[in-house]
């Protein structure tokens, strides 16, 4: 057998190696070769910044309530739907009169719907609201709709959570639960969930319909109505309190609470909660929502007064304007009326997106919605949502990506 190692090779047969080396390099294209992480494409495609829909199909449920479906924009490049959890939300990105501003609405739809290219959200009129009017007034079957990708905690979770959830929702605060109850039917969760569904009278309950399907597919799913306005046969009377919740929850066994609602139904709730003495980890409560009357807030400074007027000076990637509006708005809602964007995507004071640094002035944040880290009360960050300004601002806020 002939000799083929490096030891039978010629240094004359080597010489040409260099010139056949460059001729290949100078012939090579110039553009960087593209590649990628499948981790990289895999978290891109869970968590997207952005996702661009198109509105398949509006339902009306009742009088200022719809549900939207919404299904992938290919020609705006999206071509899925981003996998959720149950109870999570979506960010809504909409311009109005030029005004720049965002929204959460809790997916309804069952994250196995997602697989199949639909995502539902429900949007319920809100008393004295800028966007949803808009929304109900406005979104219609063919229009292009902008999301974030999944976003939020409000799911459940084995390690954390006991068997059994004790959901309590007050009206368009089922939503995450409907999301949550379909994933149960469908195999997809597996907890016993009870939801004592607060409404003012029969004929205003959404989704009856859809959960009595439910629950005639699977015994891990119950609906309690409970209504405020009317006794009706079959029905819980008044409101959502401590003896109702040890009424149909476990004897003898942990369970957790899940709360989503008005702001209304948050301050009775966490009240009814104390006198049960549950774990601080079994009480979960989705995001609060934006506040509108700040001075309501049981922590509002007892000299405080709300201004009239404030000025506030905002710098952006070192461009600094003034901007003046009402003191009884957030920062962010002043700023976004003066049609400066900023940063959002819970408007709660929870995700810290909208992270801002306080130069100079003075602001009240609620300790119930100030999700921010030690660090950032320490140093002088703030989140513009939940922010109301108590004088003139000088601030520093991160530009839209």
């Amino acid at each position: 057998m002939a000799d083929t190692t490096i030891n039978s090779a010629a240094v004359t047969d080597l010489g040409g190696l260099i010139e056949q080396r460059e001729a290949k390099i100078a012939a090579a294209s110039t553009e960087r070769p593209k590649w990628d992480f499948n981790a990289n494409k895999l978290a891109r495609s869970l968590h997207p910044d952005r996702q661009h829909f198109l509105i398949s199909a509006v339902e009306e449920l009742q009088a200022e309530c719809k549900c939207y479906t919404l299904i992938p924009d290919l020609d705006e490049g999206t071509d899925h739907v981003a996998y959720f959890a149950p109870g999570q939300y979506v960010t809504v990105f909409v311009d109005i009169d030029g005004v720049p501003t965002t929204r959460a609405y809790s997916i309804s739809s069952s994250p196995r719907a997602s697989l199949d290219g639909k995502l539902e959200i429900t949007v319920k009129n809100t008393d004295g609201g800028f966007v949803s009017p808009w929304i109900l007034e406005n979104w219609k079957e063919g229009d292009k709709v902008e999301t974030s990708g999944p976003l939020g905690e409000f799911f459940y979770i084995s390690l954390r959570d006991a068997p059994t959830v004790i959901a309590l929702a007050g009206g368009s605060g089922i939503t995450p639960f409907l999301s949550m109850a379909r994933a149960i039917a469908e195999g997809d969760e597996d907890f016993n969930l009870t939801i004592l569904l607060g409404s003012r009278t029969e004929d205003q309950i959404l989704y009856k319909d859809e959960f009595d399907r439910i629950q005639a597919a699977t015994d891990k799913v119950k609906v309690v109505h409970v209504l405020s306005d009317e006794e009706v046969d079959g029905f819980e009377h008044g409101f959502l309190t401590a003896e109702l919740i040890e009424k149909y929850a476990p004897e003898g066994e942990p369970y957790s609470v899940f709360m989503c609602g008005p702001q209304v139904m948050y301050a009775f709730a966490d009240k009814e909660l104390e006198k049960l003495g549950l774990i601080r980890k079994y009480i979960r409560r989705e995001l609060f929502g934006e506040i509108f009357n700040p001075q309501d807030e049981p922590d509002w400074p007892a000299d405080a007064e709300v201004p009239e007027e404030v000025a506030i000076t905002v710098t952006i990637k070192g461009e600094s304007q003034t901007v003046k509006g009402s003191g009884s708005d957030s920062v962010m809602r002043i700023l976004e009326k003066s049609g400066i964007p900023v940063p959002a995507k819970c408007r709660s004071g929870e995700c810290g997106w909208c992270r801002s640094r306080l130069i100079s002035g003075e602001v009240f944040m609620p300790d119930a919605l100030d999700g921010r880290r030690m660090a950032d009360k320490k140093y002088g960050y703030i989140h513009p949502c939940i922010a109301f300004p108590l004088s003139d601002l000088v601030i520093e806020v991160s530009p839209v990506k």
